[in-house]
């Protein structure tokens, strides 16, 4: 198996991950008690080294006292500081060689330290949550924390019966055995570390509409009183799955889910076929639906077409930002043509410091980069015409699927659908930091159907 390896450190976060080897499959083994806060794990990490021998290879997990760790059933030197567990094998692994690392953790989960506050585990007041976006996936379990290192999981929790737990893919088995439960949550697909999502609460379970036949399953975990606003709330998003495999492409994963916590988040976080919101997000009158939007859309840009390191995050969150205003346009509100003037208007009141292909570390999660972001793929959009647009999205997906891209790949992609050189462009709205005139949509766009519906018409039933 051909082994992938980028040039070194992320650029942005050279402490988290190891460029020399990758991994394949994931296996957790958790027991969580809420009360306590308390976290005991096992985890089997199946993985593969690069181009050299591995004679110590690194992994990143925080604070929790270390029980055990054997590489390929052989007892390691390991150290174990400032989130770093290096691990020295009794023998150097082969060049391009599969090894198996068990390492045995517990303690008291908590966030990591991060520019933006704490990142990953989240105990809240009856649960916990885990959203990692970009480097708290070490808050709670062993891993080669870098987004272009992508493997399976097999995710087994234990929690008290109370609770229930969600995770991204697909649910395997739920056994309780006296007073506990134990969910088993397989996500085949490769994901990257921080894309591995996990609420614990008590949770209502709904179908959101009738996937039908092919279908793709959609399921809400609500805390019960909170059912009626998130009705109406999410009543729209199987339109927007039917929508954006008809815009991007077959939707690439097994089952999505959403699940809402009892408080308030300050933004909803996307995992790999899961995303998470707060309460403040659900009021009953779709105030938070380009959210929804989103967040849907993040399964195709970022999730199953994945960045190689952080300095491409435009490539996530500016198609998420486009999606948003593609699904206003198409379900009969704003077009994304006057959301792209609004966007404009605000940032020509900002900063012009801040380059898309390589924003810097403090300013990854700018909102700049979000509108200017959108704006670029809406550039895109005028400058292909809408045909050749939504055929190069498709096969940007299709193209990529599974895989890391590149700023300088997309370049390249879109190269492929236009009729001239795409060069300026980019060089203005991804490379360069003044803020170029608004980009005009030359035709009027195509009209798409909400739905099976081909009208926004009555709520989808729960």
């Amino acid at each position: 198996m051909a082994v992938q390896q980028s040039a070194g450190p992320d650029p942005y976060f050279p402490d988290n991950g190891d460029s020399r080897y990758r991994v394949h499959r994931y296996e957790l083994m958790l027991d969580y008690r809420p009360g306590p806060n308390r976290l005991a794990g096992t985890a089997r990490i199946n993985a593969i080294a690069g181009r050299v021998p591995l004679t110590e290879f690194m992994l990143n997990l925080a604070d929790f006292r270390i029980g055990r760790i054997r590489v390929d059933g052989r007892q390691p030197h390991y150290t174990h500081r400032g989130g770093r567990l290096r691990v020295k094998p009794a023998k150097p692994i082969r060049a391009g060689a599969a090894f198996t690392v068990e390492v045995h953790w517990s303690g008291n989960p908590k966030p990591v330290t991060s520019p933006w506050g704490g990142i990953g585990w989240e105990e809240l007041s009856d649960g916990a949550l885990v959203a990692s976006q970009p480097i708290g996936a070490p808050s709670w379990y062993p891993c080669n924390d870098r987004p272009a290192d992508k493997a399976s999981y097999l995710i087994s929790v234990t929690t008290p019966s109370a609770y229930a737990v969600v995770s991204g893919g697909r649910l395997l088995t739920r056994t309780t055995k006296a007073s506990t439960t134990t969910w088993v949550y397989e996500q085949s697909a490769p994901t990257s570390s921080y894309l591995v999502g996990l609420a614990i609460g008590k949770f209502q379970t709904v179908l959101l509409g009738d996937p039908g036949p092919g279908g793709v399953p959609q399921h809400g975990h609500i805390p019960a009183h909170l059912l009626p606003e998130f009705s109406r709330d999410f009543a729209r998003q199987p339109a927007m799955m039917e929508l954006f495999q008809e815009l991007f492409g077959p939707y690439p994963f097994e089952e999505y889910a959403v699940a809402v916590t009892e408080e308030e988040l300050d933004v909803p976080v996307e995992a790999q076929g899961l995303s998470l919101f707060g309460a403040n997000h659900v009021d009953g009158a779709r105030g938070s639906e380009r959210l929804v939007a989103h967040e849907l859309a993040h399964q195709w840009f970022g999730n199953c077409v994945s960045i190689a390191d952080w300095r491409h995050i435009w490539l996530n969150e500016g198609f998420a930002k486009y999606a948003e205003w593609l699904w206003s346009e198409r379900s009969g509100g704003r077009s994304a043509q006057q959301l792209a003037a609004a966007a404009h208007r605000l940032l020509a009141g900002l900063p012009q410091d801040l380059r898309l292909a390589d924003p810097g570390r403090r300013s990854m999660f700018d909102d700049r980069l979000y509108e200017r972001g959108g704006l670029a793929v809406h550039a895109v959009r005028c400058a292909l015409g809408d045909d050749a647009f939504f055929r190069m999205l498709r096969g940007w997906v299709r193209s990529h699927r599974n895989g890391t891209v590149t700023t300088a790949a997309f370049v390249e992609h879109v190269t492929q659908f236009a009729d001239e050189s795409p060069a300026a462009l980019f060089e203005a709205w991804v490379y360069g930091a003044q803020l170029p005139p608004l980009p005009t949509l030359q035709d009027a766009p195509r009209t798409f159907f909400l739905g099976r519906r081909r009208s926004p018409g009555p709520e989808t039933s729960f």
